[in-house]
């Protein structure tokens, strides 16, 4: 599937900065697993994918403004393009040895997402999408939501909250709803790659909250241009500016959207 030149520069990036990470991840895993030894070096090898990322990003668009996890905010000369970019979303599956976790790309017009790249490294499987040029995996295959229409055929995903977030008691909430409704909820642990798999169409649907702009932007248009529905859970609000997602194929977005936003 061609792209855009932007297209290829977010892919070619995406896999520079994976082939780095996974050279590292094959480290990780030998490392005697302290909180500080191997905690310190997941820092380091985040941090390098981001370097990687911004020089290849910036490099071939250095008028873009650039969002990212570790290094904050850049002001573009073009205030109308931005990349939003989290070099290692998965973080703590990294540390603990556990193969899922990925790069995600978006790029930013006129505050809409136009673009957006997840890239599973690990795994070697690259989604990616463009505004009206259709969501898709690796070279040629064609990405589309599930088609099942019951909630109880259904397998949904999410994150849950941990050191004592705030926003515990409302997921806990939310699962004594789902859970007798479904077939299933299940917690990867990175949220970039649990909406790739709604546009994959491996979950029905998937929702949380107390997440970063580059944690969902390019899972966002992947998942639209997949077919899915993606809307805030508050249904007046803004997905980057609250952190806040429920997503799913059209068939059980009400059913499912009704349930997270409390019946």
């Amino acid at each position: 599937m061609p792209g855009s030149a932007n297209l290829n520069i977010m892919m070619k990036a995406a896999r520079k900065a994976g082939r780095s990470l996974v050279k590292d991840f094959r480290e990780v895993e030998n490392l005697q697993v302290s909180m500080k030894g191997a905690g310190d070096f997941v820092s380091k090898a985040d941090l390098r994918a981001e370097e990687i990322l911004k020089e290849e990003l910036l490099g071939a668009r250095p008028t873009y403004g650039w969002l990212a996890e570790e290094g904050g905010e850049i002001e573009g000369k073009d205030p109308t393009r931005r990349w939003i970019v989290d070099p290692l979303d998965g973080t703590t599956n990294f540390l603990h040895g556990l193969p899922h976790w990925a790069i995600s790309i978006a790029l930013e017009h006129k505050g809409k997402v136009v673009a957006g790249v997840i890239f599973d490294a690990a795994k070697d499987e690259m989604f990616y999408a463009e505004k009206g040029e259709g969501a898709w995996l690796n070279d040629s295959q064609r990405l589309r939501v599930s088609g099942r229409s019951r909630m109880i055929e259904s397998v949904f995903a999410t994150g849950l909250p941990f050191g004592g977030r705030a926003d515990l008691p409302a997921t806990l909430q939310d699962l004594a709803r789902l859970l007798p409704a479904t077939a299933g909820v299940r917690r990867w642990g990175a949220a970039a790659l649990d909406m790739a798999y709604v546009a994959a169409g491996r979950y029905e649907g998937f929702w949380e909250r107390s997440l970063n702009a580059w944690d969902l932007a390019a899972g966002m248009i992947i998942v639209k241009e997949a077919g899915g529905f993606v809307e805030p859970i508050d249904p007046e609000g803004d997905i980057l500016e609250d952190g806040e997602v429920v997503c799913s194929n059209e068939p059980i977005f009400s059913q499912f959207a009704k349930v997270i936003r409390n019946g």
